[in-house]
């Protein structure tokens, strides 16, 4: 064999191996053919990442865990204003999403069964029912209350003191009085319409319970009525008469089963009182612990100030 025999051999083989390895590797020796993506496509892609970010949130949000901001102080000592909440959700039954995240804008929602339901002494967040002369609260709102009462229970306040079904029941641990702060002129601002109730003493009155029957005539229609509408029918009275969806009614049969909420702050505190029962299906769940805290009153641009008045030792701490 001569020498140029020889590098034709070798040449061959050389070949042979390119060959070998670029079967191995289909994109090697290649150059990317893909074209860079538009404007438009970049920006569906993050259109679509925050979008299933958003769904994300809500399911959990919906479903096992959820954040509360306090806003004010009707529940102190327990739980101050400016705290930040991890609310269990889970334990009542998680729901479908109730707002738009971030913009609290309503949506209609469906609540999933739940290990149990509120009871005597539970501190709650629920949503707000309205006030007093209200068939719906202007806005969304939640609220942070204790559980004093639930559906079936007799309540009544004698002196500050709260009696269940007879019984005084203890004060909550970190309940707070305010001595200094004189009783308004309660009576024209509790609930229900013309009871005459005060905030130091109310009642007594049945927490609703669905399968009760309630009188309806000339004489408890005022109590009645703003109840019944919450509970979606139109009620109306025509001299003595009472008409419930256009029709004659001397009673009417409660649909749902309520509680009653009261702040730990007794003395300074909008609750059941004062604008009525809440419905079970409206407690979305129960507090777990503080996450932050700090001074709501005062302001981000006050930022220095916003930062020294943290309350580290508020943090972790859990909600009873």
């Amino acid at each position: 064999m001569n020498a140029e025999e020889r590098k034709r051999i070798l040449a061959g083989r050389k070949g042979s191996n390119k060959r070998s390895t670029n079967a191995r590797n289909p994109g090697a020796g290649t150059t990317p053919g893909e074209p860079p993506r538009t404007f438009g496509e970049e920006l569906l892609s993050w259109v679509k990442t925050i979008v299933s970010a958003l769904l994300i949130v809500m399911v959990v949000n919906g479903l096992l865990i959820a954040s509360f901001v306090v806003p004010t102080g009707s529940m102190e000592n327990e739980v101050m204003a400016g705290d930040f909440l991890f609310v269990n959700k889970f334990i009542y039954g998680g729901s479908t999403p109730q707002t738009i995240p971030f913009l609290d804008t309503p949506l209609p929602y469906y609540r999933f069964p739940g290990i149990r339901e509120p009871k005597k002494g539970d501190v709650i967040v629920f949503i707000f029912p309205g006030m007093r002369d209200q068939r719906k609260a202007d806005e969304f709102q939640y609220y942070l209350k204790r559980c004093v009462a639930v559906a079936g229970d007799t309540l009544q306040v004698k002196n500050k003191k709260v009696f269940i079904n007879g019984q005084e029941q203890p004060t909550p641990t970190n309940a707070r009085f305010e001595p200094g702060l004189p009783q308004p002129d309660d009576t024209l601002r509790t609930f229900p319409e013309y009871a005459h109730y005060t905030r130091d003493n109310w009642g007594p009155v049945r927490i609703p319970k669905k399968g009760d029957v309630i009188q309806m005539n000339d004489s408890t229609f005022y109590r009645w009525y703003i109840f019944i509408q919450r509970e979606g029918h139109e009620v109306e009275k025509e001299g003595q008469i009472v008409t419930v969806d256009g029709k004659p009614a001397t009673s009417y049969t409660v649909q749902r089963d309520y509680c009653f909420g009261m702040g730990d702050n007794r003395d300074n505190s909008l609750d059941s009182r004062y604008w009525g029962f809440v419905p079970i299906e409206n407690v979305v769940g129960t507090p777990l612990f503080v996450y932050w805290s700090w001074d709501p009153n005062l302001s981000l641009s006050q930022l220095g100030d916003k930062l020294s008045s943290i309350r580290w030792s508020r943090i972790f701490k859990g909600v009873h």
